[in-house]
């Protein structure tokens, strides 16, 4: 019996739309969770991501073991605490950011070694270290075994090293987590673009048992047709009663086809890159603020939303502000992202509730493509 009970309310073909309880409060699935790399997600108050809908927000461990350290959170109270943020927050393992930003010394069976970005201090991350990290230190409600996220493109034979030490991961993981009632753990599907390796990963997961599974490897490059092709597969292989989580993604109409093929769960630091650099999203597509044409355009970016930054503000004082260099453009449009990704997921939430989804995805994609 998993420590957070998992409830699917409703479903269409593939797509689902549930409840994740857990003591912190209730996940609604699909769910969009906002990166809150360093304690904070980027140019936002905890309060203005609450009032977007957001029910979970991620936390990179990457980036809290290195500054202010792990250890430091803890003697502070914990994440929540330390944050202000009284609800659900997922950890990351740490093994993505190991592997993309530090330049890794060393990789072995026990461990990754590698410099810190920030002062080039050596650091040793180990299955067990991240649990420490994630649940003990920082209090995560939901802990991320550490993987090995493989570059893409991938050999098939080293896409499978990369899986077989993640499967050997995942069981460290699962001993050094052990059974808690107010956390849970969830395992991570590798295997690149290979199916054959896909359902090995997911076989060896499910033997060893999780509360929650993740699809990892994916938003790495591959593009959006090569990540539908395996998300045709991909959800199928992990357990239907438990939260399946695509890691990293993605763009709207990724969020859309995922749900689509069965997804649940997804991060992206997406809504708040984009929104620092002058672009926003809409149910029409991006739009880049900074163009010309929006300098004497006074409507908002979405006049029936509840988020003041997508009502309040003209596109003409939004690109204003964007040309100045005024932090506020940031906020702002940071602000409407988020506000966006989770008005998207409550859209599909009840579109499949309502037995509608097929219709609003064909409408979504047609909005999307049509807008380049």
């Amino acid at each position: 019996m998993a420590a957070f009970p998992f409830e699917i309310k409703a479903t269409e073909g593939k797509a689902r739309t549930g409840v994740l309880k857990t003591p912190r409060g209730d996940i609604r699935t699909p769910a969009f969770m906002p990166v809150g790399t360093a304690a904070t997600v980027k140019a936002m108050t905890v309060d203005q991501v609450k009032d977007t809908g957001a029910d979970i927000i991620l936390g990179n461990t990457y980036h809290l073991m290195l500054r202010p350290s792990a250890e430091r959170v803890a003697r502070l109270g914990g994440l929540h605490k330390f944050m202000r943020w009284d609800k659900p927050i997922l950890t990351d393992s740490g093994g993505f950011q190991v592997m993309s930003l530090s330049g890794i010394s060393k990789l072995t069976e026990e461990a990754v070694t590698f410099s810190s970005h920030v002062d080039g201090s050596k650091h040793v991350l180990t299955p067990e270290r991240s649990i420490e990290i994630q649940a003990d230190l920082l209090g995560s409600d939901i802990v991320m075994q550490l993987d090995e996220c493989v570059a893409w493109p991938a050999e098939e034979a080293r896409a499978r090293k990369g899986m077989e030490l993640s499967a050997r991961w995942a069981q460290r993981s699962k001993d050094a987590f052990g059974a808690r009632d107010s956390q849970v753990l969830f395992g991570i599907q590798q295997g690149s673009t290979f199916e054959n390796l896909r359902r090995e990963s997911s076989d060896r997961l499910r033997e060893i048992g999780f509360d929650g599974y993740a699809i990892g490897g994916l938003a790495v490059g591959e593009g959006h047709e090569a990540m539908c092709e395996v998300l045709d597969y991909a959800p199928g292989l992990l357990p239907e009663d438990r939260p399946r989580y695509l890691m990293g993604v993605g763009k709207p109409i990724d969020l859309v086809e995922a749900v689509a093929r069965g997804v649940d769960m997804f991060d992206c630091v997406l809504p708040t890159r984009s929104g620092r650099h002058g672009q926003a999203w809409t149910w029409d597509g991006p739009i880049n603020l900074k163009n010309a044409k929006y300098a004497e355009d006074e409507s908002p970016l979405d006049s029936t939303s509840d988020c003041p930054a997508s009502r309040d503000y003209s596109k003409a004082y939004l690109r204003h502000l964007f040309k100045a260099e005024e932090i506020l453009g940031q906020v702002l449009l940071s602000w409407h992202n988020i506000a966006f990704f989770q008005a998207l997921t409550a859209a599909m939430r009840a579109a499949i509730a309502e037995g509608r989804f097929e219709q609003f995805r064909r409408d979504f994609r047609a909005r999307h493509l049509s807008a380049g």
